[in-house]
């Protein structure tokens, strides 16, 4: 697996120090991973970052369901995200989405904004859009540095075929320069197929 940072999602203090025991090198920190994982809290955060010298991506989603957010919600996320970036945060794991299915760009320029320098994941609201293709081209031009995504299907396996066209599509419009930008779901079963060259993240 030379080239792939591990990346574990986490909702513990204790997973978070197996999961670096384990090798990753990197976490997602959530809470109520049954639900997809939700904004963990900032006590929660600030003990895990004591307890692993790996980098902790956190989690900025208010509540389950969908990815449609109200202005009040989206007051709460960009105060988490303020909170988090206190607490430490390396950086943040978001998405929201329009009615129609698009991503929201006018939300996702308030949390970019909001976030300022941490890096940011564009976390699996990808795999809810309609058009794939023209979501991608908004997140790189909103400034998104990773994309969580299984290719729209049930596992990264089954979306494989999306993911190597999205990963084409994002190396021509960006001239190759956007390396690192992907994280897959379902990395087991994903490894043991043929990778695409800018999977690595």
């Amino acid at each position: 697996m030379g080239g792939f940072l591990m990346e574990a999602c986490v909702d513990s203090v204790e997973s978070a120090v197996n999961a670096e025991r384990g090798g990753a090198g990197r976490l997602e920190l959530c809470s109520s991973l049954l639900e997809g994982g939700l904004t963990p809290s900032q006590g929660l955060l600030h003990v895990v970052k004591q307890c692993v010298k790996i980098p902790v991506y956190v989690m900025v989603r208010p509540r389950g369901g969908d990815f449609l957010y109200s202005d009040q919600e989206v007051e709460v996320m960009k105060k988490d995200i303020e909170l988090m970036k206190t607490h430490g945060a390396d950086g943040l794991v978001l998405g929201a989405l329009t009615e129609d299915g698009r991503v929201d760009a006018e939300r996702c320029m308030e949390f970019l904004a909001a976030a300022q320098h941490l890096p940011i994941t564009f976390h699996r609201a990808f795999d809810m859009v309609h058009d794939p293709v023209a979501a991608l081209e908004t997140l790189v031009s909103l400034g998104f540095q990773r994309l969580l995504t299984s290719g729209c299907e049930n596992s990264a396996l089954e979306g494989l075929p999306l993911i190597k066209q999205l990963i084409d599509q994002e190396e021509e419009s960006l001239k190759g320069t956007c390396r690192g930008f992907w994280k897959v779901r379902g990395l087991k079963s994903f490894t043991a197929q043929p990778v695409p060259a800018g999977i690595p993240s």
